[in-house]
């Protein structure tokens, strides 16, 4: 049970969630005008559904508790993504960017795609995938869309700067590069120090590229305890401390980015969310998690292993398991976690980028202040 207790507290669960108390769960006005998302699969819901991948979950068990059933969604229910939308306001999900169209578009678009990374070639071996670098690209061309239905480019850059955007990526930079040696070269030209090096540098030049687009409000997800996921464990079921290690090597170094980025960019409302922050005194968890080493399907352990195996009945108690497969939590702690990761966001939904500077960006354990 100790074990377990562990495996909850620490686990993080890749992308989601945060270090700050809760605000209540309550729907009400919509909060901005327009929610952004880029991510992989953790906030995935459909974009990777017709690519050449095997990175997918439009197949049963996934969304087996989601009114739409399978969606693209990895997980039982609703994601990360879902909940944070629902706190917002939003009277209904952001769309994937496959599934864009009219005016839908102004309300914000989910870029998320499963397996991509901040460098172009994490998650290849699994097929195709948007990464960063390529949601960038299709944000580009949606704010073009943008423009058209405003018409006004001055009017679409005051009306993007009050939007809402999160960014959670790095993960499979790790879990899908870095720690796949038969795949990527990567552990073998970088030591772990330098690798976070290189993924720091590359994601400074993709975050300038989210603010030279218009984006001014920008929750930036770190890496939570990827050595405590059920892909990862070790043989006797104990988190792997060197890969949690890593984490903290990116961690460390995505702290400042974000510090320098408000400190440069004008207007600039960068967040960090910390995620190994969470405190066990200071979170509120689901009574009813009791399993937190293991997933609720049946996973398969062919080259996308770890992922569902497709139209196998999963457990009837999800409620009580912390993930879904080997990689994704399930709905409850979503929504847990999403509860908390709103806490922390509601510092740049009170903040007008027009008529400020940036935020520290200091976790949010401190209270976060107008420079």
């Amino acid at each position: 049970m100790a074990f377990v207790a562990r495996q909850w507290f620490l686990l993080s669960i890749i992308n989601v969630v945060v270090v700050c108390f809760l605000k209540p769960f309550a729907l009400g006005e919509q909060q901005v005008p327009c929610y952004f998302i880029f991510g992989d699969s953790q906030d995935d819901n459909g974009n990777n559904n017709h690519l050449n991948t095997t990175a997918r979950a439009n197949y049963p068990p996934y969304g087996i508790d989601f009114p739409e059933g399978p969606t693209g969604r990895f997980t039982n229910g609703r994601n990360h993504a879902d909940f944070i939308g629902e706190l917002l306001g939003f009277d209904s999900y952001i769309p994937p960017f496959a599934n864009t169209k009219g005016r839908d578009i102004t309300k914000g678009i989910n870029y998320a795609s499963g397996a991509s990374g901040i460098l172009d070639q994490t998650g290849r071996h699994l097929g195709d995938l948007f990464s960063f670098n390529e949601q960038l690209h299709n944000h580009e061309r949606a704010i073009s869309r943008i423009v058209r239905l405003i018409g006004n480019r001055s009017a679409t850059k005051e009306y993007l700067a009050k939007c809402l955007y999160t960014v959670a990526l790095g993960n499979n930079d790790y879990i899908n590069n870095y720690l796949l040696p038969e795949y990527y070269p990567t552990s073998h030209l970088y030591t772990p120090r330098e690798f976070a090096s290189l993924l720091i540098r590359h994601y400074s030049q993709q975050l300038r590229t989210l603010y030279r687009l218009g984006a001014r409000k920008i929750a930036v997800f770190g890496l939570g305890w990827l050595g405590c996921i059920p892909a990862e464990l070790s043989t006797d079921g104990n988190c792997v401390d060197s890969i949690n290690e890593e984490v903290l090597l990116f961690n460390d170094k995505l702290k400042p980015l974000v510090d320098e980025l408000n400190t440069e960019l004008s207007g600039a409302q960068f967040l960090y969310v910390d995620v190994i922050a969470i405190n066990l005194n200071n979170l509120s968890t689901p009574a009813e998690i009791t399993i937190g080493n293991a997933p609720c399907c049946n996973v398969s352990a062919a080259v996308a292993g770890g992922q569902c195996i497709p139209g196998q009945i999963p457990c009837s108690n999800r409620n009580q398991y912390y993930f879904w497969d080997d990689f994704h939590p399930s709905e409850v702690v979503n929504e847990a976690y999403s509860r908390l990761a709103y806490s922390a966001l509601s510092s740049l939904l009170d903040a007008d980028p027009l008529a400020i500077g940036g935020l520290t960006g200091k976790n949010c354990h401190d209270k976060v202040k107008i420079q």
